[in-house]
């Protein structure tokens, strides 16, 4: 299925949420894109002769979701490690396995995970691309990401060497010379994380970091992992920037979300993630309560659900149910929740623009920004209806099979609910040689073993209202 292209695209008709600085929704209203932009928003548009018209009547118009936290090259395996924690992870990727992905596979996943980031209306998606082992595998990255229409940012690491090592690399420097050359779709970050040794080694990184000015995203706040020690060593070397992305800080100190704020940093909340694998609680809470900036993401497909109305969905729950089981601890009740739908419909949007630094281009519906447009509708489900609180549609209701119409840039990528020009046939077939290549390697015992890791043995508490006669006591008579 194709579109036609170059022609102006209208959304006809259907509830628009701005997501601008006043979160305005306007019942009724078209969009008008014409070229890559958005160029009017208002009732019952005059458009030019020759625009595509698509029927937004029942639907929402929102900006393109934004994911600032994705291990796109791990989708092959997608719901491989869905009972692993943490730990499981990371023997599975850092220790034994991670090293036997090819750039083939890298490529593979890739090439479905931008697709399923674009099915689901995420039109912006960073790639914290952290199986890079060589330069090859960082071609196999790029080659899959540009040959798919949406907006992407590479963040390149490799979790096989040191973060200095790796970025003082001659065939880095010559990777990034000579693919990351002003691709307007396709941004660029460094993504190492920082262990909190005392002796900093990741400092290099950081240097390489600042001369090729290019921000870092770096897993901050994660339990046994990255901690406080990590921030402070950021911190007092100056490295903290408005533009650093610290990925979960679930398990941070008010002293490291104090430095996070004062410089200006944004954190990137992976909820799923944080309450499954074991980072932290949810940190959404603390960073409220210390003015810093969220953006969501959904981490890996090898666990959890590509797409970011489960993200919306999921950190809302986390953060009302903390404010909550809080007031009860205290004996209080919790009459007006803090956060609500229309601040995590924008954390999932224009909250990821301003962590990328593109709220001026992206993250809201407005005139003179890029056309990445999200149409939510679907006619053939009853909850589609009825629309009354937009916002609150939005992060409960709505899913991924209710994206009916996907613009990017002002391209229509997605109609009537189906991918355009998407060959998932051969996206398969990529997929397919990938899943068996990983299978050979490991042999069907430990394929099968790093999928149903052990249970540990659960024990029931001794229950003092147990009575010896309770059964038999039950049948007698009054």
């Amino acid at each position: 299925m194709s579109e036609p292209t170059g022609r102006p695209v209208v959304l006809r008709g259907g509830t628009v949420l701005t997501v601008d600085a006043t979160r305005r929704v306007l019942p009724g209203h078209d969009v008008l894109v014409t070229g890559d932009t958005i160029t009017a928003v208002g009732p019952e548009l005059a458009v030019p002769d020759g625009t595509v018209e698509i029927d937004a009547t029942g639907g929402i118009v929102m900006p393109g979701m934004i994911d600032t936290h994705r291990h796109m090259w791990q989708t092959a395996m997608r719901g491989y490690g869905a009972d692993w924690t943490l730990t499981q992870y990371f023997v599975w990727y850092y220790l034994e396995h991670g090293k036997t992905f090819r750039p083939a596979d890298v490529y593979a996943g890739n090439l479905l995970s931008a697709w399923e980031a674009l099915d689901a209306g995420v039109t912006t998606t960073v790639d914290w691309s952290h199986g890079l082992q060589t330069t090859e595998h960082a071609d196999a990255a790029v080659d899959a990401l540009q040959a798919v229409p949406g907006r992407f940012v590479l963040a390149y690491g490799n979790i096989q060497d040191a973060p200095a090592h790796w970025t003082a690399a001659p065939e880095f420097r010559e990777f990034v010379a000579r693919r990351m050359t002003g691709d307007p779709m396709l941004g660029f970050q460094l993504a190492f994380d920082v262990t909190g040794d005392p002796a900093f080694p990741e400092k290099p990184a950081f240097e390489v970091a600042r001369e090729l000015g290019v921000p870092v995203t770096t897993h901050a706040g994660v339990w046994g992992a990255t901690g406080d020690d990590g921030i402070r060593l950021m911190h007092d070397h100056g490295f903290m920037t408005p533009e650093t992305i610290y990925v979960h800080g679930a398990s941070l100190s008010a002293d490291s979300y104090h430095r996070i704020a004062a410089t200006g940093g944004s954190v990137s909340v992976s909820t799923e993630s944080e309450q499954s694998a074991g980072q932290g609680y949810p940190p959404t809470w603390a960073l409220r309560s210390h003015g810093i900036p969220v953006s969501l993401s959904m981490d890996t497909s090898v666990w959890w659900s590509g797409d970011l109305f489960s993200a919306m969905r999921t950190t809302l729950g986390a953060d009302r149910s903390r404010e909550h089981l809080e007031a009860h601890a205290k004996g209080d009740t919790v009459t007006h929740a803090a956060l609500r739908a229309d601040q995590v419909v924008e954390w999932a949007t224009r909250g990821g623009a301003r962590a990328l630094g593109r709220e001026a281009e992206l993250g809201s519906v407005e005139v003179g920004k890029k056309a990445d447009l999200v149409l939510v509708k679907n006619d053939h489900s009853p909850v589609s209806f009825p629309l009354l609180n937009p916002h609150g549609h939005i992060a409960f209701q709505a899913q991924r099979g209710d994206v009916h119409t996907v613009l990017v840039d002002g391209r229509i990528v997605k109609r009537d609910g189906r991918l355009v020009d998407a060959d998932l046939a051969a996206v398969r077939r990529t997929v397919d040689a990938t899943v068996e290549h990983l299978r050979a390697q490991l042999g069907d015992e430990a394929w099968d073993q790093g999928m149903n890791p052990d249970v540990p043995a659960a024990k029931v508490l001794d229950n003092p209202y147990t009575y010896t006669d309770y059964q038999s006591g039950s049948t007698h008579g009054g």
